[in-house]
């Protein structure tokens, strides 16, 4: 069992601990901390964990084995440097920084401590999005040509918090709060981007935004690409690979249907499963040397350098 410590208990690190604790037989949560405790003690008293102010005040404790960060953007690379240098594994939620300079700094600096560093993109650990990679990599579709996604929902509007109304903690538009999830998939099939173009659309601001992104990607491995987030619609997902002899598209968090060169389309549906817990185990395995992690550092790297890109494009349009 590894001690975890969650640092930031707001609507987001109360949905990991819900997800872990007592449930997980791999990780569970003996402390946390919070800026504004008398909010969550509740919350705190009620899983077991031990409350503090203060980063350093878990990471001098020998019990924690690994920190859970669920804070501001802007916080999460001086964040994951202490935790390196303390010894800790840490799992950052996304985006793992704002530049790609920085997210190259967390990598190293735990590849050089020797810690685990893990990222929050559950939306892998979706069974549609785990048969699509199945797919993907059996090489039925041929030769890979081109990549899309849409993730959309409401989540900005019920669940909003006031650093995420500043365009430093969350840049163009849902980018952020839902696009990220596009993005870590569309690098995860198609590698580096090596051209961005960019548009953010917007209507109403915060606290309620009606808004757009659309962003067009040339990948380094010769695909194409597009991805869309709204932050006012209902939820909806789609992931869409297309190659020389057909194509996968995963909707949602449990469909994916498969069309194949001169065959009906085949469409399957899945059991539901908890991401958060899935990812969250994966996590433990890979501390615990169970296994390895399934998100490597590089592809940390190259997706918020395509972040940084689309954030760039987005501000030479104004």
């Amino acid at each position: 069992m590894i001690n975890a410590a969650i640092v930031g208990i707001g609507w987001w690190g109360q949905k990991i601990v819900t997800a872990v604790q007592g449930k997980s037989t791999r990780l569970r949560f003996i402390r946390g901390v919070s800026k504004e405790p008398d909010t969550v003690r509740d919350f705190t008293s009620r899983h077991g964990i031990e409350l503090s102010t203060e980063l350093r005040d878990v990471l001098a404790d020998p019990r924690v084995q690994a920190v859970v960060l669920a804070t501001p953007h802007s916080l999460h690379t001086e964040q994951i440097l202490a935790c390196a240098q303390a010894g800790k594994a840490v799992f950052c939620e996304k985006p793992l920084a704002l530049t790609k300079a920085d997210a190259t700094r967390s990598v190293e600096a735990c590849r050089k401590a020797g810690v685990l560093l893990g990222i929050g993109t559950n939306k892998r650990f979706w069974p549609c999005m785990r048969e699509l990679r199945r797919v993907v990599d059996s090489g039925v579709l041929g030769r890979l040509l081109h990549v899309e996604g849409h993730y959309s929902n409401e989540n900005t509007g019920k669940h909003f918090s006031s650093w995420r109304t500043n365009p430093g903690e969350a840049p163009a538009a849902g980018l952020t709060g839902s696009g990220i999830h596009v993005l870590d998939a569309l690098v995860s099939y198609a590698g580096p981007a090596r051209r961005v173009q960019a548009q953010v659309l917007s209507l109403q601001p915060q606290p309620s935004p009606l808004d757009t992104i659309t962003v067009m990607f040339e990948f380094e491995r010769g695909l194409s690409g597009t991805l869309a987030a709204i932050r006012s619609t209902p939820f909806y997902w789609r992931i869409h690979v297309f190659g020389s002899e057909g194509s996968a598209e995963a909707l949602g968090e449990n469909e994916l249907v498969v069309r194949l060169n001169g065959k009906p389309p085949q469409r399957t549906t899945y059991e539901p499963v908890d991401s958060l817990a899935a990812e969250f185990e994966a996590f433990a395995d890979a501390v615990a040397g169970r296994a390895a992690y399934p998100i490597s550092g590089e592809e940390m790297i190259a997706t918020i350098a395509a972040f940084e890109a689309v954030v760039a494009s987005v501000k030479s349009q104004v």
